[in-house]
C-alpha cells in the first residue's frame, strides 16, 4: 500500500524501487501498455500462480468419477501343498451294524429248505464281515501339491459413503477457488510493483535531469559570481556560498544518477530485460476527482483476498461434511470373475458379486473430537472471510485517499512552479546586477527545485496510489482508462 510522500522521503522511496543498473547508453524506451503486456510474459511468479491453477482445476476434475467402479486386473502363480484327511471309524461302524441287521432280517423272509439255506449263507456273510471292514481303514489321508496360474478382474464401486464424496468434491472445488484467487492477487499485485518501478524509473530519470540543470545553473552562478569578484561587486565569502552551493548541487546529481540506475536495474529485472529499459509514459495525473469511494467499495466481494477467504471458507465446511461422513454407514457393490477357471482352487469360485454394507462402530480415532475441530476450523474460516472484508475496505480507504491527496497537491504545484520559475529569473538578473545577496539567489533555486521534486513527488504518488486502489477492489484493467483520461503530465525535461 501507498504511503504519503514529502521531499525528504522521496529518495528513500526511490531506493525502495531498485536494484544498480550504470550504463553510459541510455536503455531503449518502452511504453507503459508494452511494459504491462511484458510483465506477464516474464514474471515466473505469476506462471508458477497459473501452474497452481490448472494443477487445482485437474485434482478437481478426477474428482468427478470417484463414483464409478473401480475395476482392476490381477495374475497370481500359486504354489501349494493340500493335505486332507477323513475319519472312516464311524462309518465303517455303522455300515458293519447295518449290514448284520439286515442279514439278521435277511433269514425271516424264507420258509422250508429255502430258509436253512439263507440261513447258512448269512451266517458265513457275517462270519466274514469283520474281515471285510477290517481291510478298510479307519481314516482317509489324501495329498496334492500343484502351481496354479491365476488371473482375476475385480471390481468394485460406492453405492453410499455418507456423504464422503460430495465433501471430497466440494474441497476440491474449494481448493479451485483458492488458487483463482491467490493468482488474480498475484497478478494485481504485479501490476502495483510494475508501477512502483516503472514510473519509479521515470522519476528517477526526470530528477536526474532536474539535478543536471540545477548544476549547471550553479556552475553558471559560480562563473558570474567569480567576475563578480573580480570586478569589486560581491565579496568573497558570496562567491564561497554559491561555490558551496555549487557542490551540493553536484552530490545531488551524483546520488540521483545513481538512483536513476538503481531504477533502471528494477525495472529491467521485472521485466526481464537485461539490456535495459527505460520507461517513456509520462507520469500523468487526472485533473478531475477519483469517482466517489463507494464505487469502489461496492467491489470488495469480488477482490481476491474476499473470494479467496470464501473459497477457504467452503473448503472449511467440506472438512466439516467429511468429518461427519464417518458417522454414517457406507454401502459397496463388488464383483471378481476368475478368468483361468480350469486352473483354479478347488475352494475358489468361478465368480462372485454381491454387495457390502460397513458402518464403523467404534473407531480408535475420536470421530466426536474430530468433528469438533472442522466446526472450529469452519468459525475460524468465516472470521478470516469477515476480516478480510475489513483489510480490503480499509485498504481501499487508504489508497482512495493517498490518490485524492496526491492530486489536490499536484494542481496545487502547478501553480506553485509557475511562480518559483519566475522568482528565480527574477533574483538571476538581480544577482548579476549586484543587486542581492547570494543567499537570495541559492534559496530561488533551491525553492524551485523543490516544487519541481515535490511535483514529481505528487504525480508518482497519485499513479502509484490510483493502482493500489484499483488492485485493493480488483479493478486494475480500468487503470489504463484513467492513464488515457489524464490531462496533465509531467513532461521530461530537456
Amino acid at each position: 500500500m501507498v504511503h504519503g510522500l514529502g521531499v525528504a522521503t522521496l529518495a528513500l522511496l526511490l531506493a525502495s524501487t531498485a536494484s544498480a543498473w550504470a550504463q553510459g547508453t541510455a536503455p531503449p524506451a518502452l511504453s507503459f501498455q508494452a511494459a504491462l503486456a511484458r510483465l506477464d510474459k516474464a514474471s515466473p511468479g505469476l506462471s508458477g500462480e497459473d501452474h497452481a491453477v490448472r494443477a487445482s482445476e485437474d485434482l478437481a476434475a478426477a474428482t468427478r468419477t470417484l463414483r464409478r467402479p473401480v475395476v482392476t486386473a490381477s495374475a497370481s502363480v500359486i504354489e501349494y501343498q493340500k493335505t486332507l484327511s477323513v475319519d472312516l471309524s464311524e462309518p465303517k461302524a455303522d455300515a458293519l451294524s447295518a449290514t448284520n441287521g439286515f442279514l439278521d432280517q435277511l433269514g425271516g423272509q424264507f420258509s422250508g429248505e429255502s430258509a436253512q439255506i439263507v440261513a447258512q449263507v448269512t451266517q458265513r456273510i457275517g462270519a466274514a464281515l469283520p474281515r471285510l471292514f477290517g481291510a478298510i481303514p479307519n481314516a482317509l489321508e489324501f495329498q496334492t501339491r500343484d502351481t496354479v496360474f491365476r488371473p482375476a478382474i475385480t471390481a468394485a464401486m460406492p453405492l453410499y459413503t455418507g456423504g464422503a464424496i460430495p465433501a471430497v468434491q466440494k474441497g476440491a472445488d474449494a481448493a479451485v477457488g483458492i488458487a483463482r484467487a491467490k493468482q488474480a492477487g498475484g497478478q494485481d499485485l504485479s501490476r502495483v510493483n510494475l508501477v512502483r518501478a516503472y514510473f519509479g524509473q521515470k522519476v528517477a530519470s526526470q530528477l536526474t535531469v532536474s539535478t543536471r540543470e540545477q548544476l549547471e545553473a550553479f556552475d553558471r552562478h559560480l562563473s558570474d559570481a567569480r567576475k563578480l569578484e573580480a570586478e569589486g561587486v560581491l565579496a568573497h565569502a558570496r562567491v564561497l556560498e554559491v561555490e558551496v552551493a555549487r557542490n551540493t548541487a553536484q552530490r545531488a546529481h551524483e546520488h540521483a544518477r545513481s538512483e536513476e540506475a538503481i531504477a533502471t536495474d528494477t525495472l529491467a529485472r521485472l521485466l526481464d530485460q537485461p539490456a535495459g529499459v527505460t520507461a517513456s509514459t509520462p507520469l500523468f495525473v487526472q485533473s478531475e476527482p477519483l469517482p466517489p469511494l463507494q464505487h469502489f467499495l461496492d467491489g470488495i466481494d469480488q477482490s481476491p483476498r474476499a473470494q479467496g477467504a470464501d473459497a477457504a471458507k467452503s473448503a472449511a465446511q467440506a472438512g466439516v461434511d467429511l468429518a461427519r461422513s464417518r458417522y454414517r454407514p457406507q454401502a459397496f457393490a463388488f464383483g471378481s470373475y476368475n478368468a483361468n477357471r480350469n486352473n483354479a482352487l478347488p475352494t475358489e469360485p468361478d465368480w462372485i458379486a454381491g454387495v457390502s454394507l460397513r458402518m464403523t462402530l467404534l473407531s480408535n480415532f475420536d470421530r466426536q473430537k474430530t468433528l469438533s475441530a472442522a466446526r472450529e476450523n469452519q468459525a475460524a474460516a468465516a472470521d478470516a472471510a469477515a476480516q478480510a472484508r475489513r483489510d480490503v475496505a480499509g485498504e481501499i480507504v487508504r489508497a482512495w485517499n493517498i490518490a485524492e491527496a496526491a492530486r489536490r497537491s499536484f494542481l496545487l504545484l502547478d501553480a506553485n512552479l509557475a511562480a518559483a520559475q519566475e522568482n528565480l529569473r527574477v533574483q538571476q538578473l538581480s544577482f548579476r546586477e549586484g543587486e542581492v545577496a547570494s543567499s537570495a539567489l541559492i534559496d530561488a533555486e533551491a525553492a524551485l527545485s523543490t516544487v519541481r521534486t515535490q511535483r514529481l513527488a505528487a504525480a508518482y504518488e497519485y499513479d502509484l496510489g490510483l493502482m493500489a486502489l484499483l488492485a485493493a477492489s480488483h479493478r486494475v484493467d480500468e487503470y489504463s482508462s484513467f492513464m488515457a483520461r489524464a490531462d496533465r503530465h509531467v513532461e521530461d525535461q530537456q
